[in-house]
């Protein structure tokens, strides 16, 4: 699942120093998300690809809700 803003950052390290607090309510939905989708208590992981080298496609900031599924670390 994916949480995306409508007001316009370009990645998670633009929407950190943005102040706004937006930061705070990604996050929140975020675990919203994971709740909804069923997957808050078996354990979920939230993702944000921040720059080309770390596989951000798309330029405007947006989190990845991921669980349903053992995650392993490292990721990738």
């Amino acid at each position: 699942m994916l949480v995306i803003p409508k007001e316009h950052h370009a990645d998670a390290a633009a929407l950190a120093q943005a102040d706004d607090g937006l930061a705070d309510e990604v996050l929140k939905s975020a675990h919203e998300v994971a709740v909804l989708d069923g997957v808050s208590e078996g354990g979920y992981r939230i993702v944000f690809n921040t720059g080309a080298g770390a596989g951000q496609t798309v330029f405007h900031v947006h989190a990845h809700v991921l669980g349903g599924r053992d995650l392993t670390w490292p990721p990738g």
